[in-house]
C-alpha cells in the first residue's frame, strides 16, 4: 500500500469520526452550517479535478488517434469497447434483479412510506432517447470544454485526431507533436492535483456524516447491506470476466486500480478517480492510445454500478410498496433500464432519475425514490468504486484484444529491431 492510499484511508476514518461527533454535540442547523464548509473544501478539490478533467481527454485522445492511423481501427477499437460494455451492462442489471428477488431488501423496510403520490422532485424529463443522441454531439468545442461534457469532447477529439493523423507527415507535424507533449504536462498537474484528495476525501466523508449521522446506516442497514453483497458478487463477476482474457494478470490490475476506486469510493465521484485511473492504466502497461479512447467511452456507456443500483432500487421500492411485479414484467423492466441507463450520463443524480422514470411506467410511485434519497450517497460511494473497477478492466481487456498491452521499453525495442529505411535515390 503506498503512501497516498494509506492517507485516503486515514482522512475517510478521520472524516468519520469528525462528522460522527459534529452530528452528535450540534443540533441540526448548527450541524448544517459546519456541514456546509466541509462541502466547500470537498466542492473546492473537486473543481480542481473537472479543471484537467477536459484538457486531459483532449489531448490523451486526439494523441492517441493521431497514432491509430486511420478510421478503421478506430471502428475495430470502438466496437470491441462497446460489446464488451453491453455484456457487463446486461450482467449488471441481470445480477441486481436476481438479488433484489432473493434477498428481499424492501420486504418490512420498517420507515414510514411517502404517500404514493407525492413527486420526488427529479427531472426525468432530462432522460429521452431523442435528447441524449443530440446531445452527444457538440455545437461548439468551447462549450463542451466548459461544462466536461466528456461525450462531446470524445466526438470532436475523434474528428481532430484523426484528420492530425492523416496529415502529420505532411502538414500537421508540429501540430501533432505540439499536443503530444501536452499530454505529459497535463499529467504532471494531475499529480499536483491528487496531492490534495486526502484533503478533499476527508471533507467529503465528514461533511456526509456531519448532516445524516451514522443512525441512518442502522435503520437502512438491510438495505445497504444487500446492495453492497450484490456489488460484491457484480466485482467477482466483472474479475471472471477479466480472468477470461487477462489470465492472472487481472489480479495485478485490480490492485493496480485500487487507489482510484478507494478515492471514487470516498468522495463518491467518478470524475475524482478518472485522473489516477489514467495513471495507473498506462504504469499496466496499456498504451495510451487505448486509453484515450476507451476509458473516456466507458465513463459514458459503461456504469455498471450506477446499472446494478437501478434494477436493485426499483424492485426495492416495489416490495415496499407491496406491489409484486410478475418474472415477465422484471424482464420488460430490465430491458427498458438497458436502454435508458445508457443516458444517464452528465444527468445530475443520474441513477436516482432513472429509476424516478421507469417506476410508472409499472405503475410503481414515483415517491418510492424519496425512500432511498437520504441514504444515496453512502449507496453511490459504492456505485462509483464498480464503475472505476469496471472501466479499469473493461479498458485493459480492450488492449489485451488489440495487442496493446506492453512497457514503453518493449515499444523502444521492437522500434530498434525494424529494419532501417533505405536510402532515397
Amino acid at each position: 500500500m503506498n503512501k497516498q492510499t494509506t492517507l485516503i484511508i486515514v482522512a475517510m476514518l478521520l472524516g468519520i469520526v469528525t462528522g460522527y461527533v459534529c452530528n452528535s454535540l450540534f443540533d441540526p442547523a448548527a450541524a448544517k452550517d459546519i456541514a456546509g464548509y466541509f462541502a466547500m473544501v470537498t466542492d473546492i478539490f473537486l473543481r480542481l479535478i473537472k479543471m484537467i478533467i477536459a484538457p486531459l481527454i483532449f489531448s490523451t485522445l486526439v494523441a492517441g488517434m493521431a497514432g491509430m492511423g486511420d478510421a478503421r481501427t478506430v471502428g475495430r477499437i470502438g466496437g470491441k469497447a462497446v460489446g464488451w460494455f453491453l455484456m457487463a451492462s446486461f450482467a449488471s442489471l441481470v445480477i441486481g434483479l436476481i438479488f433484489a428477488n432473493l434477498l428481499q431488501p424492501g420486504a418490512n423496510v420498517g420507515v414510514p412510506l411517502p404517500d404514493a403520490g407525492a413527486s420526488a422532485g427529479l427531472k426525468t424529463s432530462a432522460l429521452n432517447l431523442k435528447d441524449f443522441l443530440t446531445h452527444v454531439f457538440p455545437r461548439n468545442f468551447f462549450e463542451a470544454m466548459a461544462n466536461n461534457e466528456i461525450l462531446q469532447i470524445l466526438i470532436f477529439s475523434i474528428f481532430v485526431g484523426l484528420a492530425i493523423g492523416q496529415l502529420r507527415d505532411t502538414k500537421a507535424g508540429l501540430l501533432a507533436r505540439s499536443i503530444e507533449e501536452v499530454v505529459p504536462v497535463m499529467l504532471k498537474v494531475t499529480d499536483y492535483v491528487m496531492r490534495f484528495a486526502p484533503i478533499g476525501v476527508f471533507a467529503a466523508v465528514a461533511n456526509v456524516v456531519t448532516t445524516q449521522g451514522l443512525g441512518v446506516l442502522l435503520v437502512y442497514g438491510k438495505f445497504m447491506g444487500s446492495f453492497y453483497l450484490t456489488l460484491a458478487v457484480l466485482w467477482a463477476t466483472l474479475i471472471f470476466a477479466g480472468f477470461l482474457v487477462l489470465k492472472g494478470d487481472v489480479f495485478r490490475l485490480v490492485k493496480a486500480v485500487r487507489q482510484p476506486m478507494l478515492l471514487g469510493f470516498s468522495t463518491a465521484s467518478s470524475e475524482s478517480a478518472y485522473p489516477r485511473v489514467m495513471e495507473e492504466l498506462k504504469g499496466f502497461g496499456v498504451k495510451e492510445r487505448v486509453i484515450g479512447f476507451v476509458l473516456p467511452l466507458g465513463y459514458s456507456f459503461n456504469l455498471d454500478g450506477s446499472m446494478i443500483y437501478t434494477t436493485f432500487a426499483s424492485l426495492f421500492i416495489a416490495q415496499a410498496y407491496g406491489i409484486p411485479l410478475t418474472l415477465e414484467q422484471q424482464i420488460v423492466m430490465l430491458l427498458v433500464l438497458m436502454v435508458s441507463s445508457k443516458g444517464i450520463a452528465g444527468v445530475p443524480r443520474s441513477s436516482l432519475v432513472v429509476v424516478a422514470a421507469v417506476l410508472p411506467m409499472f405503475h410503481l410511485p414515483e415517491a418510492g425514490v424519496l425512500l432511498i434519497m437520504g441514504i444515496d450517497h453512502f449507496l453511490d460511494m459504492g456505485r462509483t468504486a464498480t464503475n472505476v473497477l469496471g472501466n479499469a478492466i473493461a479498458t485493459t481487456v480492450v488492449a489485451k484484444w488489440e495487442g496493446a498491452i506492453g512497457s514503453e521499453e518493449d515499444e523502444e525495442e521492437a522500434g530498434a529491431a525494424l529494419p532501417a529505411p533505405a536510402a532515397a535515390e
